[in-house]
């Protein structure tokens, strides 16, 4: 009689591993609660833990993205737009005769 294991879905795993993180139950008390081996919540928390710094990371990360993303959209209309004078002002030069340096 071969069990088959059970697989726990990410949202199952934050719930039990937050609330052993808590510390209002035991991790025995939460394993027996939710039928699963006290080791695999002691890894759920430990693992919450060592990710929590990662995850405002990330966020941080996200809005200089994001920020860099303005800049960079705003200095390209800025350089297309000092390409256009440019442009015009050589026209310009060559129509009036004057020599273009460059």
């Amino acid at each position: 009689m071969d069990q088959q294991r059970r697989k726990h879905s990410a949202e199952f795993k934050a719930q039990v591993a937050l609330e052993a993180a808590r510390g209002v139950k035991t991790i025995s008390e939460i394993s027996s609660q939710y039928q699963i081996y006290p080791v695999m919540v002691a890894n759920w928390k430990k693992e919450l833990l060592n990710q929590l710094p990662t995850i405002f990371a990330s966020r941080n990360a996200t809005k200089k993205t994001e920020d860099h993303g303005r800049e960079s959209a705003c200095l390209e209309r800025k350089i297309g737009q000092l390409t256009m004078e440019v442009e015009w002002l050589e026209k310009k030069c060559k129509q009036l005769g004057i020599p273009v340096n460059g």
